[in-house]
């Protein structure tokens, strides 16, 4: 487990707004879907949720949930309110990245109060792990084996309840902790395959060989480094990577390597050629070119976006062979 722990420990997300919602009467919100994650608490009455697949589900006081992928759905008083998209210009802001939302004449015996996010994580979207998760997580699936679920949910619940001085900020870090004990336990209990990306970071000889490569992706990687690693020959590990991990070496590190490429292009505003350079493609062009492949958008595409405040995941956070003119990986 040490190679997955390692790897979980540099998981963070970056919280980029979150706002407390006072709610009575008939209502609908409809959340499209976005590239961050989208993060849920419910207080007060509860309410109903429509979920990336289209069915109903409901929701009770203390419910949370987390949409890792920012996939599109809606909350209602009830199913059928015909929704609209969420006021933020009715808002007010609390501070640079909280605010409040209060309905017009909402009755407070009979009120919903949400507490709505949307989270940025360091991975790219196309990382393994997030694309293991599913479309919708939740905090009541996993409170069996995490026994500071329900403490942290009764601390959302008195927050959310509460008008006092900094009760918006405070939920914005209870959020942040949640969300991460969310995806700790999905990892540990809710997620058990016989193989894949958790099932490749849980072997013993695998999971240094995965941590190897996301912690220095732009190494000139070649099989016989990664075989060498594992004490194998080439065939032997190449065989029990692809049966494993579901791609072939070389195809998984170009992936990781793009998916970096993405984070220093877009989020940190790197030049397109500094990351061609700094993981050793020859050209800008043969560069775009893999960047394409993988992604399926040219890196140009790419957008710099100001950080947010970054928070920490406590311990414990990735496809079809054949093989191209990447560096390295011969």
């Amino acid at each position: 487990m040490d190679a997955l722990t390692d790897m979980l420990r540099g998981l963070r997300l970056d919280g980029v707004e979150y706002g407390r919602c006072r709610l009575s009467g008939e209502w609908s919100f409809h959340y499209p879907a976005q590239t961050h994650a989208y993060f849920h608490f419910v207080a007060g009455r509860g309410c109903w949720l429509q979920e990336p697949d289209g069915t109903w589900s409901e929701l009770t006081a203390g419910d949370a949930i987390l949409v890792p992928r920012g996939a599109a759905h809606t909350l209602a008083s009830a199913p059928g309110v015909p929704p609209r998209a969420f006021p933020r210009r009715e808002c007010l802001a609390i501070c640079e990245s909280v605010f409040d939302y209060t309905a017009t004449d909402v009755d407070s015996d009979n009120e919903t109060l949400l507490f709505c996010g949307s989270m940025r994580f360091n991975l790219d979207g196309l990382h393994p792990l997030l694309k293991l998760m599913p479309d919708l997580m939740r905090a009541r699936e996993l409170m069996v084996s995490e026994p500071a679920i329900p403490h942290l949910l009764q601390a959302m619940v008195s927050e959310c309840a509460m008008s006092r001085v900094g009760a918006s900020g405070i939920l914005a870090r209870l959020a942040d902790v949640m969300a991460a004990q969310i995806i700790r336990s999905w990892v540990e209990v809710g997620c058990h395959l016989s193989k894949g990306w958790l099932t490749a970071l849980r072997d013993p000889q695998l999971g240094q060989v995965l941590a190897a490569i996301h912690a220095e992706p732009e190494r000139d990687w070649t099989v016989a480094d990664l075989a060498d690693r594992m004490g194998v020959s080439r065939s032997g590990f190449a065989a029990k990577f692809t049966a494993i991990v579901g791609t072939t070496p070389a195809r998984y590190v170009t992936e990781i390597r793009i998916h970096q490429a993405r984070q220093w292009i877009g989020r940190d505003g790197m030049r397109i050629a500094d990351a061609a350079h700094r993981l050793g493609y020859d050209s800008e062009a043969s560069f775009s070119r893999a960047f394409k492949r993988i992604t399926g958008t040219a890196p140009g595409r790419l957008k710099s976006v100001p950080r947010q405040r970054s928070s920490p995941l406590p311990l414990p956070p990735g496809d079809a062979s054949g093989s191209s003119a990447e560096p390295g990986m011969t």
